[in-house]
């Protein structure tokens, strides 16, 4: 009897200090731009290109070209862009990812 409850309560820690790091895996953890953005936006804008309309690749000339020049204007259109687009809200990308796809997107397409 002894040996089983100690048994048991050694499985109900191991399955404590598992369940912690489950839910710490990416707190704390730097966000990875470029696999975020081969996760969401890779469909689309394959080597910065778009397949929906032509004239709004993620190039630099084109995004200045649309008023896109930040981090900031970058998330703006994550979050409504226009159409054709589809919508990430913060529950699909957090703020966080949408941050580090757009610090991606700057420095990868010029």
């Amino acid at each position: 009897m002894k040996k089983r409850v100690v048994a048991v309560s050694c499985m109900f820690a191991v399955a404590a200090f598992a369940t912690v790091s489950f839910a710490d895996t990416k707190k704390g953890q730097k966000i990875d731009g470029k696999r975020e953005f081969e996760e969401h936006c890779t469909a689309c804008h394959k080597d910065g290109g778009n397949i929906v309309n032509p004239a709004r690749t993620l190039s630099k000339k084109d995004r200045e070209a649309n008023g896109v020049k930040n981090v900031r204007d970058i998330v703006a259109k994550m979050r409504k862009p226009g159409p054709g687009m589809t919508a990430f809200d913060k529950k699909t990308i957090s703020d966080k990812e949408a941050k580090a796809i757009a610090a991606y997107i700057l420095k990868t397409f010029k």
